[in-house]
């Protein structure tokens, strides 16, 4: 588990910068599943599984982490799926409470019937 999950999120505000692209980079080597988006605003998953019930409770775990850490991801949930992407709205970018959130994530039990990332 990265020391990141043991963090405590620290609420953003709208005068707080946003990650530099170096900050970026050393924190996507804590959460090397996660993938920087396009526009660089963002850090990305995606989860696989055989059905929708599994894919439907990954949602749920990951629904209460980020709740108890009052950080909320964007979720799309499908059959076999679910896809979460991070980003702090306040600051319109990346702030260390999005990888402290994808820490925990990773941090979560995985069902035997996940498959692969992609």
């Amino acid at each position: 588990m990265s020391s990141l999950a043991l963090e405590v999120c620290e609420p953003c505000r709208g005068d707080t910068p946003a990650l530099s692209a170096g900050e970026t980079e050393q924190l996507l080597k804590e959460v090397p599943d996660w993938r920087l988006s396009e526009d660089r605003k963002r850090i990305e998953r995606h989860f696989v599984f055989h059905d929708f019930a599994t894919a439907l409770d990954c949602v749920v775990r990951i629904g209460a982490v980020a709740e108890a850490a009052g950080h909320h991801p964007d979720i799309a949930l499908g059959w076999g799926y679910v896809a979460i992407s991070l980003h702090t709205h306040a600051i319109g970018g990346l702030s260390r409470a999005d990888f402290v959130l994808a820490a925990r994530i990773e941090a979560l039990p995985r069902p035997e019937t996940e498959g692969a990332a992609r």
